[in-house]
């Protein structure tokens, strides 16, 4: 008689002690932990298809960027990013999301470091406008000095509003993306977080420039010098990459992503056609902002007889683990042209295609007329975050292609 009347009372109130805790919707300022510091950006919350279903967005300067679609798993919410191997795991405490990020391999996780996301703070350092006693806006040579103390160049770019600052650091093989933070009295304080890169540059500004330290990812310290300079420039990139003397022709062989069938540059889908050559990685965040411009270009021009492919230098050999990061990038991005399998991203990509001199770094786009000759090699990608430089590539992009497609 006690059994049935407990299995009444179940059936009756089936939800008593068991209700399901949302995470509440809108903009969290959210904090990673990394090498000792606090490494903030942005998240913006929303109601997905179903109950257990969000969107989210991270929030870097004028980027938002979508991670994939987000679940709630018991108590807490994960937000994968799953082309980096990594997410967000935050367990819902009122208004809070308290829990760690990661990355993994796999199903196991190889790094897990603390993270803490709050809503209704809309600031990214400090809530105040107050207390500003430097200025930042403008172009920088910038060198970089490892552990080691190998070092590096780059040119900072930053716009500046009362304490707010925007704006990213250029290299010969990409760029920074949207760095994001605040001047605090005389200090300058910066971050980005999209998944993959864990940036924050903690410096102190002076009339000539800035200087301090800048943390990457879950290991990497440096310290950067930036001094104020408007002529500030890189190498031409398109001077870095190119055909060895001795070869006579770009060509290649690779699986397709999808497929696993051979393709080839002399195929008859590339004969007579300009095409676009984008050598790539899923893991690579560059690469994603040079595909969010290359698809829609190509989607609104491939009738103009132009052709793209990607080759993509992955984590892994193995077609069986590799493939699948290529599909879901492919999927992402609305990808339409054949993505192939070229090798190991952690080797030269020039042991695979040996009539180049190297490939310095992710993204490099080759351009090929109708004749099959290689025209120009373009090594890195300055992204939407680099403001004008951003503009100067499609304007770039779109005269070279005029002029090869008119040909």
């Amino acid at each position: 008689m006690l059994g049935h009347v407990k299995k009444l009372v179940l059936a009756l109130f089936p939800l008593v002690g068991v209700a399901q805790i949302n995470p509440p919707t809108g903009t969290y300022r959210a904090v990673i932990e990394i090498q000792g510091q606090q490494l903030p950006f942005g998240l913006d919350v929303q109601a997905g298809a179903d109950a257990r279903t969000y969107q989210v967005f991270v929030l870097n300067g004028k980027e938002r960027l979508p991670m994939d679609a987000s679940t709630l798993e018991g108590d807490s919410l994960r937000i994968p990013m799953s082309l980096f191997d990594a997410e967000l795991m935050g367990k819902v405490s009122g208004n809070q999301l308290i829990g760690f990020y990661q990355r993994k391999r796999g199903n196991i996780v190889v790094r897990r470091v603390p993270f803490r996301a709050v809503k209704g703070q809309p600031y990214r350092f400090t809530p105040t406008t107050a207390d500003v006693k430097a200025r930042v806006g403008g172009k920088y040579a910038t060198t970089f000095r490892d552990k080691d103390g190998e070092e590096s160049t780059a040119v900072g770019v930053f716009e500046q509003d009362l304490n707010r600052v925007t704006g990213t650091f250029l290299t010969t093989t990409g760029d920074y993306r949207y760095l994001d933070g605040n001047l605090i009295g005389d200090s300058l304080f910066l971050s980005a977080y999209d998944g993959s890169h864990l940036f924050l540059l903690k410096a102190r500004v002076q009339e000539s420039g800035f200087s301090g330290d800048f943390f990457s990812g879950l290991g990497s310290r440096s310290t950067v010098v930036a001094r104020r300079d408007e002529k500030a420039a890189l190498p031409d990139e398109r001077t870095l990459t190119f055909l060895k003397p001795n070869a006579e022709r770009f060509t290649f062989r690779f699986p397709d992503a999808q497929t696993g069938k051979p393709v080839s540059l002399d195929d008859k889908m590339f004969k007579g056609k300009v095409t676009v050559v984008q050598i790539m990685g899923s893991w690579c965040p560059n690469c994603m902002d040079e595909t969010n411009f290359m698809v829609p270009w190509y989607r609104k021009n491939a009738q103009r007889g132009v052709e793209m492919v990607g080759l993509a230098y992955e984590r892994s050999p193995k077609f069986a683990v590799s493939a699948p990061k290529v599909q879901r990038m492919a999927q992402r991005f609305g990808i339409t042209y054949p993505v192939l399998l070229a090798g190991v991203s952690d080797q030269s990509a020039s042991a695979t295609l040996p009539m180049l001199n190297r490939i310095m770094g992710y993204p490099t786009t080759i351009f090929v007329d109708k004749k099959g000759k290689v025209r120009e090699i373009h090594t890195g990608f300055s992204g939407p975050g680099t403001g004008a430089y951003y503009d100067k590539f499609v304007d770039d992009f779109n005269r070279l292609m005029d002029k090869l497609l008119a040909e």
